[in-house]
């Protein structure tokens, strides 16, 4: 369920304290609750192993298909564009204290990690429309457990990167996130149920 800015802004996080030149894009809740602050960890690396490109939906399959040979042919995500290219890195702003925090991520990731701890993690990618970065934390739910929430940060790249962000919102509201949250609510009851 996509919820108010403010209820990443108003946290406390550590990924406020290196991204103030970045917008908050989108803030959701995920369905992903846990009894404690330790499924926390569970829940980052059953994320970092799922492969939304593929597995989410026929739909948003297709268009991420679209949207790679698309940035292919018009050389959008060429190594060039890229961190530590056309942008540096936030790993270059992060405080001592996380620096070394950052997971290990399947080869082939599009996004890469920057830290994490136990109740936040973030990771970042770049091309030649903007800088991003995806923040995952795990907040009391009010009711004695926690849940997921995503928070999607962006720094377009000029007016150009302003265009591109409007053009793929529709795309991203009526077909990414709905198929995405669904995607994870049913890798988190898969996580959940006890080996065979």
């Amino acid at each position: 369920m996509r919820i108010s800015r403010d209820e990443h802004t108003s946290r406390p996080w550590r990924i406020h304290e290196f991204t103030p030149d970045f917008r908050v894009e989108d803030v959701w809740t995920l369905p992903a609750t846990g009894a404690g602050p330790n499924d926390f960890a569970r829940h980052v690396r059953g994320m970092l192993e799922a492969d939304f490109e593929h597995d989410v939906s026929p739909i948003v399959s297709a268009l991420f298909a679209i949207r790679w040979k698309l940035g292919e042919f018009l050389g959008w995500d060429r190594h060039e564009e890229g961190l530590g290219e056309r942008v540096p890195t936030l790993r270059d702003r992060l405080p001592i204290d996380l620096g070394a925090s950052a997971p290990e991520v399947p080869s082939g990731d599009r996004f890469t990690p920057l830290y994490l701890l136990r109740d936040e993690y973030a990771a970042e990618i770049a091309n030649k429309t903007m800088h991003g970065v995806m923040h995952l934390g795990w907040v009391p739910d009010g009711s004695g457990g926690y849940r997921g929430q995503m928070a999607v940060l962006v720094k377009p790249n000029g007016a150009f990167g302003h265009a591109y962000m409007a053009a793929i919102k529709p795309f991203r509201h009526l077909f990414v996130y709905p198929a995405l949250m669904r995607f994870i609510e049913r890798s988190w009851r898969r996580q959940l149920q006890p080996a065979a």
